[in-house]
């Protein structure tokens, strides 16, 4: 590979297959949905850190995962809206490998950040007494750090591999960023050994995270079973509602895409799936772990009163000085 040369400078995506006349419509509802989740994602990560209240273990992942997700569409989505307005919706060749990277690597760390949390509702449901003890806030940081470490090593060897690929052209991939798959084609070198090790990479980390959540759910589950009360299960069940319905959407949509052979991929199936995973998922994250979460509520509702009456009191404070 590094005695091939690389005559592609830029890539060329092709985005989304629509008439030009529904481009603005496009552009319109993914900018508001971008700004609702970078605002929402960052109120909750705002509310956590000013709040002394959620200054815990469950609250810090939360807040971690809120800033994972803005990292996450971040690195696709303006790209994205500002292509709408391009006739020539073009990225530099190492751009597109470092977005690629970027994009990869904050869902990684997901996904080992999404087994973390999990890991800590069992302890929490499951060894309640023991829970303060386990889950100092020293392990917290430790594992907030290992998840983020780990996320963003893991995708480094196959992102240094790509970038000694030699790639003579074509230069064209069929998607709205710079997927691994579609970039992987356009190579004029065998990709098949690099294939398979995305392929394992995928399986391993993504897989390997879901049967640690799976593992601490049925542990909960078996627990909770266990719980006399009809309104102690309830309360058990309700600590792990949000998380649940975080995993499902993240984990099914991205089994979908990348844990199967190249061969069966369907891009304009992967582009609704990548959708799902960049603008809805970041999306409805704030309100899943806000609107269903008291405590949160609450937080937040303390700290915009805090907000109110700062600026009610420097308004004050000017007119007295008038």
């Amino acid at each position: 590979m590094k005695n091939q040369t690389r005559s592609v400078s830029e890539i060329i995506l092709l985005g989304f297959s629509v008439a030009k006349r529904f481009e603005p419509l496009l552009f319109t509802s993914f900018f508001i949905t971008y700004t609702i989740a970078l605002a929402g994602n960052f109120l909750i990560i705002t509310v956590v850190w000013c709040e002394h209240s959620l200054h815990s273990p469950m609250y810090m992942f939360i807040a971690n995962l809120s800033l994972l997700e803005a990292l996450y569409t971040t690195s696709v989505i303006p790209k994205m809206l500002a292509d709408f307005f391009r006739q020539k919706k073009s990225i530099t060749f190492n751009s597109c490998i470092f977005q690629a990277y970027l994009y990869f690597s904050a869902g990684s760390t997901e996904f080992f950040l999404l087994g973390v949390m999990s890991f800590d509702r069992y302890v929490a449901i499951c060894n309640p007494l023991r829970y303060t003890a386990i889950m100092n806030t020293r392990f917290c940081m430790h594992l907030i750090a290992a998840s983020w470490l780990l996320g963003f090593l893991a995708v480094m060897p196959p992102a240094i591999l790509i970038l000694q690929l030699p790639f003579c052209g074509p230069n064209i991939i069929n998607h709205f960023f710079c997927d691994v798959g579609p970039l992987l084609k356009l190579s004029c070198f065998d990709t098949k050994n690099i294939e398979r090790m995305n392929f394992a990479n995928a399986a391993f980390f993504l897989l390997g995270s879901l049967l640690v959540t799976g593992v601490s759910y049925m542990s909960i589950i078996v627990t909770v079973i266990k719980i006399p009360s009809a309104k102690g299960r309830q309360k058990a069940f309700s600590t792990c509602a949000s998380h649940l319905m975080v995993v499902t959407l993240f984990y099914g949509s991205s089994i979908f895409i990348y844990v199967q052979p190249q061969e069966n991929h369907s891009l304009d199936l992967n582009k609704v799936a990548s959708i799902l995973n960049t603008v809805v998922t970041p999306l409805l994250n704030p309100f899943i772990y806000s609107l269903r979460n008291k405590k949160v509520k609450e937080a937040l509702e303390s700290v915009v009163r805090r907000i109110i009456g700062t600026l009610t009191g420097m308004r004050v404070l000017n007119i007295k000085k008038i």
